[in-house]
């Protein structure tokens, strides 16, 4: 080879290198926080959150390599939830996943920039998180955890287990919204039929909640009706053991709260709402907006007896009901 052929060659590569050199670089890691209501010790949101790593890494994303992944915990604690939110938005990731709607709420007036993925929240439209469902037409989008017919379920389920139910209390706590009263004129549409008196009963403390459930197991023909909220899932071991020891049935809306030793449960699959999450932020991040992905409703459900709480309260579980229960804990 003549010398100035070589040099060429020789000059061509050195100009060469640093752009394959580049093209072969990892791509930038993508950063993405996650904000949950509920405590870092609950059970159900660490194989929520399993879930959603798993769905994540299917989808190509992998931490460690180009996915930076911030989870934060409030608690149960609408407050911390709102500092919490502020914290996120201030490290300025490129997507943020709120679960629950306190944080749902405390997301929306932290960031109108960066695109938010809620999971697990109630009345999207109604708590002026998104414009509709169909076109949320801003930077939030996300999963919703119950239709408000949800609620004659649960006296449907209430009234099986427990026939002699004459009055029924939906323990809420009221700090988390007003969307509650659609709840009650769900089982209301079941509860006059059946003769049963429904009340909405707002509780903020342990102290309120044991009050409620003693006055329940006063008289006979008591039942309870524990809707999601955030904050009362800080007191869930509370309201099982009292529920427990004054013999009061009650119906729960996940099914951690059976599997920790709760009469029944019945509700949506958080881990589905959590991988399909996954597929939102894959797609968020490859480029869609928000705004144009739609809300979508839960379509899977989950129905949870504990027959060893249903024995200790003296009731007996048709089989009719049994035979519909995804699991049964004995």
């Amino acid at each position: 080879m003549k010398r100035r052929n070589f040099i060429v060659l020789i000059g061509s590569a050195a100009v060469a290198w640093p752009v394959a050199a580049r093209a072969q670089q990892v791509e930038r890691a993508r950063r993405i926080g996650l904000l949950t209501g509920l405590a870092e010790s609950e059970p159900s949101i660490a194989r929520n959150i399993q879930e959603f790593r798993l769905a994540l890494e299917k989808l190509g994303w992998i931490e460690g390599q180009n996915l930076q992944l911030t989870i934060r915990y409030a608690a149960g604690d609408i407050d911390q939830a709102r500092v919490l939110a502020r914290e996120l938005v201030g490290q300025q990731p490129d997507l943020i996943v709120g679960h629950t709607t306190p944080v749902a709420a405390a997301l929306q007036q932290a960031t109108h920039t960066i695109p938010v993925i809620l999971v697990s929240v109630t009345d999207p439209v109604a708590n002026g998180f998104v414009t509709s469902l169909a076109r949320p037409g801003g930077n939030i989008t996300g999963f919703t955890n119950y239709e408000f017919g949800m609620g004659a379920k649960w006296l449907e389920i209430l009234r099986q287990i427990a026939p002699g139910t004459r009055r029924v209390s939906l323990m809420l706590n009221p700090d988390t919204g007003s969307y509650y009263v659609n709840y009650l004129h769900s089982v209301e549409s079941v509860a006059v039929a059946s003769a049963v008196q429904a009340t909405l009963t707002p509780v903020r403390d342990a102290r309120e909640i044991e009050a409620v459930i003693v006055a329940l197991g006063r008289e006979a023909g008591g039942g309870l009706i524990v809707l999601p909220s955030a904050p009362i899932t800080v007191h869930i071991p509370q309201i099982i053991e009292l529920a427990a020891r004054y013999r009061v049935p009650a119906v729960y809306p996940f099914r951690t709260y059976a599997a920790e030793g709760g009469l029944v449960s019945y509700g949506v699959d958080l881990d589905d709402l959590f991988r399909r999450a996954a597929d939102y932020v894959d797609r968020v991040l490859k480029g869609n907006k928000p705004a144009e992905l739609p809300v979508q409703a839960p379509t899977k459900f989950e129905l949870v007896i504990n027959l060893k709480a249903a024995k200790a309260q003296g009731l007996t579980v048709p089989p009719k009901l049994l035979a519909l229960a995804d699991d049964v804990i004995e």
